[in-house]
């Protein structure tokens, strides 16, 4: 699906710039993450109506300092109407954070074990994340992965930002090429 000029900005800005491209960054990575944990049972325009306010609300998806969130963090973080206040998923957050530290710690960073385990299928995919992380589901784990350019179909071959998202080097079009 695309959007034509001047229909919602928001998910076209989304789409045309970040669904379906690379992120280098552990704490970008983290901040998909998060925001398609959030994203559970509630539409993709509330968290991006919201997702200012989860960059300051999770300091901006540091995953250190997330990872040593304490008690006072997760009633505060209950207690800011600017994000999805659910306490499963706040500590979810706080949980992968760990998790992500530790995967560094072993792998280097967390794009280097997502890497090193690409490409798998949806469904070992799903397998491998909800071994380790908390509240990630097969939907959750297939759009995060999409979004971020592990998996295909984040835009059809007719959608004018395909061959945007193609030049960006996608590992899931590398799999193709093997």
């Amino acid at each position: 699906m695309y959007f034509k000029n001047g229909e919602q900005p928001l998910h076209k800005e989304y789409h045309d710039n970040h669904y379906g491209f690379p992120i280098e960054s552990d704490d970008e990575l983290f901040c998909r993450l998060i925001l398609e944990i959030n994203q559970a049972g509630l539409s993709w325009t509330t968290i991006l109506n919201k997702q200012q306010n989860f960059r300051k609300a999770y300091h901006n998806f540091n995953i250190k300092k997330v990872a040593a969130y304490k008690e006072k963090d997760i009633e505060r973080l209950l207690n800011d109407a600017g994000i999805i206040r659910n306490k499963l998923k706040i500590n979810a957050a706080i949980e992968n954070a760990k998790t992500i530290l530790h995967i560094q710690k072993t792998e280097g960073s967390f794009k280097n074990w997502i890497n090193k385990h690409h490409p798998l299928t949806k469904e070992e995919w799903v397998k491998v994340f909800k071994k380790i992380f908390k509240f990630t589901g097969g939907e959750i784990v297939n759009e995060f992965l999409m979004s971020t350019g592990y998996l295909p179909n984040a835009h059809e071959q007719n959608c004018p930002v395909y061959k945007k998202a193609l030049k960006a080097k996608p590992l899931w079009n590398e799999k193709q090429k093997k």
